[in-house]
């Protein structure tokens, strides 16, 4: 998808959250602390900045979508490397003795 099919994408989701809440561009504006214009670029998909975006979907009570960017903190590389450093690389294989087949011996 294209940088601009992303904004438009945005901006369709923006519209049909405020209409579905039954607001004007200019009620949820007002909310948001921006003006009417520059919520009609974002419902149209044109720039405007993150922040712009942010204070509309916390008017909207739609912030839950940014939960996609968290942070999942796991082992660094070099905590990986040292979990898999105890591990054994190898297997042994088992022989069976000529004289007594029903004894194995690892080598």
């Amino acid at each position: 998808m294209s940088d601009k099919a992303l904004a438009e994408h945005i901006g369709a989701f923006v519209k049909h959250k405020r209409m579905e809440q039954n607001k004007t561009q200019s009620e949820l504006a007002e909310e948001a602390g921006i003006s009417r214009s520059t919520l009609s670029l974002l419902e149209r998909g044109e720039a405007v900045t993150l922040s712009t975006l942010i204070q509309v979907l916390r008017m909207l009570g739609q912030l839950t979508i940014l939960q996609a960017f968290d942070v999942q903190e796991g082992p660094s590389p070099l905590q990986l490397a040292k979990l898999q450093k105890g591990k054994r690389q190898r297997t042994r294989h088992r022989v069976l003795r000529k004289n007594n087949p029903a004894k194995e011996v690892d080598w």
